[in-house]
């Protein structure tokens, strides 16, 4: 592991981002380094050399055709979407075992939701926070089996993480037989109190299937402190694997109950085989989630370094900006991990459409990448604390904002 480097645009040039742009945004969809970027394209060009042997002999333990691994040179690894979730899973505390891989966390929850067992009249309960793709994933898994969907009203701006807990609680019923929980809200960018509100399900027998979209990489993550039954998250967000590539993890009992949204060659073969293959696919951004990881320790000094450069940052953008705009933010520090969602002035605006506007003006008049959303009754900034991004960044951010106020 490398000391430490001078966080900040100084680091841009490890990623292929234009140098144009202000990019505060990253949780969005990711941004891949460029030696991920040339590691993917060197295993791509592996896979060319020798695509069948590649795909359907090493990559998987089932052997597609022919007979699985031991057939490649001296020293090629066999087996390799297990190497890779083995290589992955010290960042979860958990083993390879544990883990599979899917495209995306919203791939993850509907492989949940798909195979979790629903009756007619059961609940499937979500947040007004859920992230939209797996709220509409819920509603329509549920519906399948005659189910329903009912949505926990979770307040903000909070001041407490107790709230979060006591108003999930409230919204639990005798029919709830699944919850739907974020790590991190993707609106509102909380650390929520995930282990507390898991432990208020089980309670009241209800499972849990937690979305941890924008987890790995941007705060410690450790799935079985949390007490649910199923873990989904991306990689390609904050742990720097190429697009797209996520993990799945489900508690022991649930593991062979589960099958990946595409049935194929795995069937019956045990939830490994069932997710490792899925058919003829690019397994690139899988196999290169360990170059993400090994982007951290060997480029940026190392988890700790750079969860503290992302902390740090996003906490004092919190205070500086809200204190320059005059504005009340109650959110507690713990609650902040590598994003921050501010309000704005009430001048620039409210509902999605004047977000869709502050947003592209930024973009398209003032080269900035900032995520802008409406909530509930205002507007909402959400930050992307990096270690390509520093104060200058920020600062250049608020005096754009400021320049659209004084417009209105």
């Amino acid at each position: 592991m490398n000391p430490p480097p001078r966080f900040g645009r100084s680091l841009l040039p490890l990623w292929a981002l234009d140098p144009a742009i202000t990019y505060l945004n990253h949780g969005t969809v990711g941004a891949t380094p460029r030696a991920v970027l040339a590691a993917q394209a060197s295993l791509r060009d592996e896979i060319e050399r020798q695509p069948a042997r590649f795909l359907l002999r090493e990559l998987t333990p089932i052997g597609v055709q022919g007979r699985a691994g031991g057939d490649g040179p001296p020293g090629t690894p066999h087996h390799r979407m297990r190497a890779a979730a083995a290589a992955v899973a010290p960042w979860l505390g958990v083993t390879g075992d544990d883990l599979v891989f899917v495209g995306n966390a919203t791939s993850g929850a509907n492989a949940v939701l798909a195979s979790f067992p629903l009756a007619p009249g059961d609940e499937v309960l979500v947040t007004n926070r859920t992230y939209g793709a797996v709220a509409r994933a819920a509603a329509h898994h549920a519906a399948r089996s005659g189910a329903l969907t009912r949505s926990a009203a979770l307040p903000f701006p909070v001041s407490d993480p107790a709230v979060l807990v006591d108003a999930l609680r409230q919204a639990l019923t005798p029919r709830t037989r699944l919850a739907v929980l974020d790590h991190v809200s993707p609106e509102t960018a909380l650390m929520m109190p995930l282990a507390e509100m898991a432990a208020a399900c089980h309670a009241r027998g209800v499972a849990v299937l937690a979305d941890g979209a924008h987890a790995p990489a941007a705060i410690p993550v450790d799935i079985p402190s949390l007490g649910v039954d199923f873990y989904t998250a991306n990689l390609h967000k904050w742990a720097f694997a190429p697009r797209s590539s996520a993990i799945l993890w489900a508690a022991p009992a649930w593991r062979e109950r589960l099958h990946p949204p595409v049935i194929s060659w795995g069937l019956g073969l045990g939830w490994h085989a069932e997710f490792d293959w899925v058919g003829t696919h690019d397994p690139t951004p899988f196999l290169c989630a360990p170059a993400g990881l090994a982007f951290i320790d060997d480029a940026l000094g190392g988890r700790d370094a750079l969860w503290a450069h992302n902390h740090a940052l996003a906490w004092r953008s919190g205070e500086r900006l809200t204190a320059r705009w005059g504005l009340a933010w109650t959110t507690p520090r713990a609650m902040v991990g590598s994003m921050v969602s501010l309000p704005l002035p009430a001048a620039l605006g409210r509902g999605a459409e004047a977000a869709a506007a502050l947003k592209d003006w930024l973009l398209y008049e003032r080269a900035i990448e900032a995520q802008i959303l409406a909530i509930d009754d205002g507007l909402w900034l959400r930050i992307s604390a990096q270690a390509y991004v520093d104060d200058e960044d920020i600062e250049r951010l608020a005096a754009a904002i400021d320049e659209r106020i004084a417009s209105r």
